[in-house]
């Protein structure tokens, strides 16, 4: 592979995943915001409006780090990835440009009002607000969202004189099945994330003795929301989404499934090693026509294997991919069980006092993290070896003028600047954590 398309492609898949990480927060704890406001206006308890301002800050200091960390990966569609820029940018310009339009300016002054509008702007202007800064986080998802459906599923455009896609149809783009599944699975993910956080902060304040009443507060709601959002991955949207692979990406669903040969009534692997010398899963773990009955609905459906692709289409690291899709699979597993054992607690408060249920809420707070960025990167290493799914190779898209020692140089650079601005976060989301919500009149619970 050539030194410098390698270079590019390390440099954007650690800019996007490292920026991944904040949007991923924001999405979901825009949802548990407006539940929070919501249940405060309604029950007159300040407990939950103590909550939405707490939770706010927290929004915005991962919405400052999303956009830090947002632009760069915009601006290397014209620095590493010209030739892409150039064939696609009459199609990806239209989502990205609406992103920024409408849903970044949207969610940014719905912030702005929220943080520092209280008691300035009508109780309605205020509550509204919330909704807006939830519309507004949505929507930039699936403007992105149907980015990346499109180069998975291109529909809707054409090829021009010159060699570069043009757009026939922005309803197309915007109906695309591909996009349907993918933006829930995204925004379920997103919920998950902002669930475990809510959860393990209210955890971690009941443990240590402090902030009590609001820590039940984060658990009461955050448990409940996060058991929904962590079913909803799985089924219907993690199925839904699956289904998709199979229609339009059959060599990536064998791939992901670590099936090397075409059978009928194909088994499901739970575990196994890919072994691409002897192209066979090594000591799996299976469950008899599972992957057949979950692909097609009938028991006995023929589900293609790698072998029945030519090799040069297969994805270009099929153990990595495996082993990627696996990892959010088990996760999302464990997390039903996590949020599920805790709902069952949450009656009668007993949640609040089992201090095994709360050390695991407290200490799940990494594994949503690793379980969206498997997600993602089961989606990119599995749309490889193409940028647009059948029509642009990875390899013609990247910059012809940038060598592989600028590439570095800047990979180098995004290192050093990323592990500064996390270091910074951290200590401010800390410090935050640590003075907590707002204190609350005596005798409030």
């Amino acid at each position: 592979m050539d030194s410098a398309l390698t270079i590019h492609r390390l440099t954007f898949a650690f800019t996007s995943m490292y920026h991944y990480l904040f949007p991923q927060l924001t999405m979901g704890l825009a949802l548990l915001i407006v539940v929070f406001k919501t249940l405060g206006r309604r029950s007159g308890d300040e407990l939950y409006g103590r909550a939405a301002r707490f939770w706010a800050r927290i929004f915005g200091l991962n919405f400052a780090m999303g956009v830090v960390t947002g632009i760069p990966l915009e601006f290397q569609f014209g620095t590493s990835w010209a030739q892409f820029s150039k064939v696609t940018g009459g199609i990806i310009g239209q989502t990205l440009a609406m992103e920024g339009v409408f849903s970044f300016f949207l969610e940014s002054v719905a912030l702005g009002i929220f943080i520092y509008g209280e008691g300035k702007v009508s109780k309605r202007v205020h509550d509204l607000s919330a909704w807006m800064l939830l519309l507004g986080t949505w929507l930039s998802g699936l403007f992105i969202v149907a980015t990346n459906a499109w180069m998975q599923n291109p529909v809707g455009y054409r090829a021009g004189a010159s060699g570069a896609l043009e757009l026939t149809s922005l309803w197309a783009l915007f109906a695309n099945p591909w996009l349907f599944w993918q933006f829930l699975h995204t925004m379920s993910g997103s919920v998950v994330t902002a669930s475990f956080v809510v959860a393990s902060v209210g955890a971690w304040y009941l443990l240590s003795g402090r902030h009590e009443a609001q820590g039940r507060t984060f658990l009461r709601i955050a448990v409940p929301v996060g058991l929904v959002a962590s079913i909803a991955m799985a089924m219907p949207t993690g199925d839904g989404q699956g289904k998709n692979v199979a229609r339009y990406q059959p060599v990536t669903l064998a791939a992901m499934e670590g099936l090397f040969e075409t059978e009928q009534g194909a088994p499901l692997a739970l575990i196994g090693q890919p072994d691409m010398e002897k192209l066979r899963l090594d000591n799996p773990v299976e469950i008899p026509r599972m992957l057949s009955f979950l692909t097609y609905n009938r028991w006995k459906a023929e589900v293609k294997g790698l072998d029945a692709f030519p090799r040069d289409t297969w994805p270009e690291n099929v153990p990595l991919l495996y082993y990627g899709y696996h990892i959010m699979v088990g996760l999302g597993t464990i997390f039903i069980g996590a949020m599920g054992l805790s709902a069952l607690l949450l009656p009668k408060g007993r949640l609040f006092t089992t201090r095994p249920a709360l050390w695991l809420l407290m200490l799940m707070l990494p594994f949503p993290y690793l379980a969206n960025t498997a997600g993602w990167m089961t989606a990119e290493l599995g749309r490889q070896p193409w940028l647009v799914y059948g029509v642009l190779r990875t390899a013609a898209g990247v910059s012809r003028n940038v060598s592989a020692g600028n590439g570095l140089f800047v990979l180098l650079g995004f290192l050093g600047m990323y592990a500064l601005l996390g270091i910074l976060l951290l200590f401010l989301l800390s410090r935050e954590i640590e003075h907590g919500p707002e204190p609350v009149h005596e005798g409030v619970r």
